[in-house]
């Protein structure tokens, strides 16, 4: 009696290695037919076929723990080097047997997601990539052939609370206390040639995102300085625009995993957040910044 398939682990493969990324999810990469409807004489019948195949974006939620290989690829994809990778997912059931396969070629990363970084936080991060391949096949896999699973032992340690932001000039950042979640995006174009069914991909350019910050009212002098003289009073100020850094902590805080280094960076805007009466909240400022250029320092702390 056949039973029914459960998805219990993932092994990533990037170019012949096995990654030690620990996979949480994965979602699309298939390939997608592009269907053609034409008309045939002059009574209104039409037909369908298929002409160009594409292939939908592959999805993966992976770990901070083990990544070191991702976030090399990640890294170069930013620096405009847009390295193209051939890779497979496997998928295994909880005894960890081989049940499918899901390979992809000339792969580029299309966006970076980083999780939200709150000090409150307890819980694990995670980063979500975009994958766009030229092409894809999937198989069933039979027999009972194991994978081992990879990182997924340590992936508790790492939390989206151990950061660390700084900005040059301003000493108050060290007291921020939440960066929401922003995402690098790769842009891309397909191009169709030739007899060749599937398109092939080429890279455009790269967007990087505002940071959205916020810093209690306490602390914030800095920034209620830099907005007032930047953005109301409109001052030509030369240190106007400033560098900064990400850095993503161990649990002690002791040990720098990796950091996200940012350049041209300015204020867009700043303002009180939402207060109530009679409440014992903490007042907080929320500020947001403009990024001109991302710079990722994979580190050695991830394995």
């Amino acid at each position: 009696m056949r039973r029914a398939y459960t998805a219990g682990h993932f092994q990533l493969e990037i170019d012949g290695q096995c990654s030690t990324a620990y996979i949480k999810s994965v979602d699309g990469g298939y390939a997608r037919t592009q269907l053609v409807d034409e008309p045939i004489g002059n009574n209104g019948i039409r037909i369908k076929h298929a002409a160009t195949v594409d292939v939908d974006a592959l999805s993966l939620e992976l770990g901070l723990s083990g990544a070191g290989d991702v976030l090399s690829w990640i890294q170069d994809s930013w620096e405009q080097k847009f390295s193209r990778c051939n890779g497979q997912i496997t998928h295994a059931n909880f005894d960890c047997v081989r049940t499918f396969e899901h390979e992809f070629k000339e792969a580029l990363i299309t966006e970076t997601t980083f999780p939200t970084l709150d000090g409150a936080s307890k819980e694990a991060a995670y980063i979500k990539i975009k994958l766009q391949p030229e092409t894809s096949k999937a198989r069933k896999v039979h027999g009972n052939s194991k994978i081992t699973p990879l990182g997924g032992i340590h992936q508790k340690m790492w939390l989206a609370s151990s950061f660390r932001f700084t900005i040059d000039g301003l000493n108050s950042m060290q007291y921020v206390n939440k960066i929401e979640s922003f995402t690098i995006k790769q842009g891309i174009k397909k191009h169709h040639a030739g007899e060749t069914r599937f398109a092939q991909i080429e890279p455009t350019k790269i967007e990087f995102p505002n940071l959205v910050c916020t810093i209690s009212l306490e602390r914030a002098d800095e920034i209620l300085k830099w907005y007032n003289d930047y953005i109301v009073n409109g001052e030509d100020d030369p240190d106007a625009q400033r560098t900064g850094c990400i850095e993503f902590l161990s649990p002690d805080r002791k040990k720098t995993l990796f950091a996200i280094d940012l350049y041209e960076m300015s204020l867009v805007h700043a303002e009180v957040m939402q207060s109530t009466a009679n409440s014992d909240q903490i007042k907080r400022v929320k500020f947001e910044l403009f990024v001109g250029r991302m710079e990722l320092d994979p580190g050695d702390g991830l394995g």
